[in-house]
């Protein structure tokens, strides 16, 4: 069943950043990043460095959009927009409960080499999720 979720995660991940912003070249960025001591896959990134509609840790401070109480970070207008207008765009799931978790209150994780992020109620869900699938951080 978690395979299956997982999977379903994956796909919706990789449809939402081809419909996403153009964060311009990126190539050269991740290796200088990661020698300036940036995170690696699996560490907890700040919340305020990730747009939260693409769901890509960016690695600088990104715009606030203040939404019924609650601030996200964005990338571009037109994610701003997203934001206001989308309540998909302001909730992720939950790897570990499979339940649906406000970005703006989550522990958010480094998954991918090309700053894929995912979204956990709390960091005991997360550290919970990776001790039963018995996967180690790079």
């Amino acid at each position: 069943m978690i395979g299956k979720i997982k999977y379903i995660v994956m796909v919706a991940m990789a449809a939402i950043l081809l419909t996403a912003c153009n964060f311009g070249n990126k190539d050269n960025s991740t290796s200088k990043e990661q020698a300036a001591g940036a995170p690696q896959t699996g560490d907890h990134v700040a919340n305020n460095l990730v747009c939260m509609v693409n769901n890509i840790y960016i690695g600088t401070p990104q715009s606030e959009v203040d939404f019924e109480g609650k601030t996200y970070y964005v990338s571009c207008e037109s994610c701003k927009d997203r934001i206001v207008k989308e309540k998909a765009a302001r909730t992720a799931i939950d790897l570990y409960s499979v339940t649906a978790v406000d970005k703006a209150d989550a522990y958010i994780v480094l998954i991918g080499d090309h700053g894929e992020v995912a979204y956990f109620e709390n960091e005991q869900n997360y550290k919970a999720l990776m001790a039963k699938s018995n996967l180690n951080k790079k």
